[in-house]
């Protein structure tokens, strides 16, 4: 058995699978499909293991699974959707035209392929055209024709990625399909959550929602413990519980920390006999930042570190524990990479890293704020999603992306 049989980031899970905090969602999704609600809304952020739950539950063989990214309108999706089940979209009709006529023998020279001379041919003559013409025939029903009362589930994944004009046109299209009793399931992230329904509010009441959130470091664990059990391979708690904690809630990043755990030590596959891997904290340092190369946010870090042009005042700078200067964008950077790693972080207790970083006196409470505004905008606008929000009446800054902290923590940014 080889390591990237057990630790799989990019692919569906087998040996390191864990549901057992999901029984609840999978009883709620089953029980939902059994009830023939028309459309199934997952809800959950980033890299939280949407779509590996969809893909366990219901089974990769029942599953028509797109993505909305890159969709400008419907018929790009069902297109999508008719490519998986081999169903042709478009039909071509030949047409043909046919002329004929006599030819005398006093053809001039303005007749094409004929002879100059009089008498130099003569007869009959005939020709035909032949005209193809591709007619697109009606999306909505042949896709009720073809998944209408089958077991088939249509799973429209980043369902957030399509424009939202686009949405209101799929969204209308789904409420008839639905009619026609064709299965749908739409993932989005949670801000984005109710789109479907916003789309079409028709829909209300025939949507089921299932909402996920990030994984504890308790369940993370679970895959590693079972991981390298599978391997007969041994590593401490100290080193498991880090990178638990360094996976940010995220199932996919624990994988990979896991994957290049192995890689770091030279284990490639199961061993023969029981192999203790060193406790030495710094397997982590190395693990992670190995990991790192592979979670690059570096052009939107970067926006972020600059901050908005300024306008004539520079900004107030500060000195750092490392003995830098910078102003308040890249401080603000260093705090939420500082230990321990926090998605959701308060003003309290930004102060406090922020404190931390800049010892001998940090920012004001305003340029702090102000910065989390900007810097939250910069990042949003340079991915074109969220992945950050400053939630201004709480004083919250919330990292969505757990990529995006663990780069942070990790990457080559400063």
């Amino acid at each position: 058995m080889k390591v990237t049989d057990v630790f799989t980031p990019n692919k569906l899970p087998e040996v390191t699978f864990i549901d057992d905090h999901l029984k609840d969602k999978t009883k709620y999704l089953r029980e939902a499909l059994l009830s023939g609600a028309g459309v199934i809304s997952l809800s959950g952020p980033s890299k939280a293991g949407k779509t590996v739950f969809i893909e366990k539950t219901i089974g990769r063989d029942r599953l028509l699974q797109v993505t909305g990214a890159g969709v400008d309108s419907s018929k790009k999706l069902w297109d999508r959707v008719f490519d998986l089940i081999g169903t042709p979209n478009k039909v071509t009709e030949a047409s043909a035209t046919a002329a004929s006529g006599t030819l005398s023998g006093k053809a001039e020279m303005g007749v094409p392929m004929f002879a100059k001379a009089e008498g130099a041919a003569s007869g009959t003559f005939g020709k035909t055209d032949t005209k193809s013409q591709e007619y697109i025939p009606d999306y909505l029903n042949l896709l009720i024709d073809e998944l209408g009362k089958t077991e088939f589930v249509v799973f429209i994944d980043d369902f957030h990625y399509i424009q939202r004009d686009v949405q209101t046109r799929i969204s209308q299209e789904i409420k008839e399909a639905v009619r026609g009793e064709v299965t749908f399931i739409t993932a989005s992230v949670p801000y984005h959550s109710d789109d479907v329904l916003r789309g079409n509010a028709d829909l209300r009441g025939r949507i089921f929602s299932i909402d996920f959130d990030y994984w504890d470091s308790a369940e993370l664990r679970k895959i590693a413990d079972r991981g390298f059990e599978a391997l007969c391979v041994q590593v401490t708690d100290a080193v498991l519980s880090a990178l638990a904690d360094e996976a940010a809630g995220s199932p996919q990043l624990m994988q990979s920390l896991c994957l290049n755990l192995c890689f770091e030590a030279g284990i490639y596959e199961r061993q023969d006999t029981p192999t203790q891997l060193s406790g030495d904290l710094s397997l982590v340092e190395r693990v992670c930042t190995r990991t790192a190369a592979s979670t690059d946010y570096s052009s939107t870090v970067a926006k972020m570190k600059d901050g908005p042009k300024t306008r004539g005042t520079s900004r107030a700078a500060h000195k750092l524990s490392d003995g830098s200067i910078r102003d308040v964008y890249p401080i603000i950077l260093f705090a939420i990479a500082s230990n321990p790693p926090e998605r959701t972080i308060r003003y309290a207790n930004l102060q406090g890293r922020i404190a931390s970083v800049c010892p001998e006196g940090g920012p004001s409470g305003s340029s702090i704020t102000g910065a989390c505004a900007h810097m939250s905008g910069i990042a949003n606008d340079a991915e074109n999603r969220v992945i950050v929000e400053w939630d201004v009446e709480n004083e919250v800054l919330d990292i969505r992306d757990p990529y995006l902290l663990f780069f942070l923590r990790w990457g080559d940014w400063k």
